[in-house]
């Protein structure tokens, strides 16, 4: 089976091998003998079309277990929603909270300060329960889907899960709460990370 790898970040210096190989996510899916894809996320998109558009174009072929992470759960939203026939299970892992005022501002001045436009912004910050979605897409989710909880923070807070359990239909959390995995404490919780996402959904 082909897994899909959406890293995190919006706007900053982050690609997949920062989000996923050197954390030990990558290694402790491939030691399950998945077959794993990382490609890296646009650094200046100007909204999330962009970003669907460039991760279609690096796309195996086959159906695909999508495992998203933070902000790159609206990519992975968007692309499901765009690929329904090759996207076979879905997995939200630290959903990135959207819609609070502190959150979005704080994001706000990173983005004046790295230069996006005003209309880049707004297309990267509106959303509701994820950013760059509706609550209507989300539930159009028709494949199974997993939430796999951040230990909450600011930017990933407990309310977002629980909203994405209530919007997705039959969306199941996976336990435990982890950080993400840039984060130091993250490793602790890589083998129960790992086996919680390669478990049944």
């Amino acid at each position: 089976m082909n897994w899909l790898l959406i890293h995190g970040g919006l706007w900053e210096d982050m690609d997949a091998r920062r989000f996923w190989t050197v954390p030990g996510v990558t290694g402790a899916l491939c030691e399950r003998g998945l077959t794993v894809h990382l490609p890296d996320r646009p650094h200046r998109p100007d909204g999330w079309e962009a970003e669907v558009a460039h991760l279609e174009r690096s796309l195996p072929d086959g159906p695909l277990t999508v495992l998203a992470g933070s902000n790159g759960c609206s990519v992975a939203v968007r692309l499901a929603l765009r690929h329904p026939d090759r996207v076979t299970r879905l997995i939200l892992a630290w959903p990135a909270t959207a819609g609070d005022p502190c959150v979005d501002e704080h994001t706000r001045t990173g983005l004046v300060g790295q230069g996006a436009t005003p209309a880049t912004i707004e297309n990267l910050l509106t959303g509701q329960t994820l950013r760059g979605v509706t609550d209507t897409d989300l539930r159009r989710l028709d494949m199974p889907v997993a939430v796999a909880p951040s230990i909450p923070n600011p930017f990933h807070q407990r309310y977002t899960t629980d909203a994405l359990l209530a919007l997705v239909p039959g969306a199941v959390e996976l336990p435990p709460a982890t950080p993400e995995p840039p984060r130091p404490d993250f490793p602790a919780y890589l083998e129960a990370f790992a086996s919680a996402v390669t478990g049944p959904v």
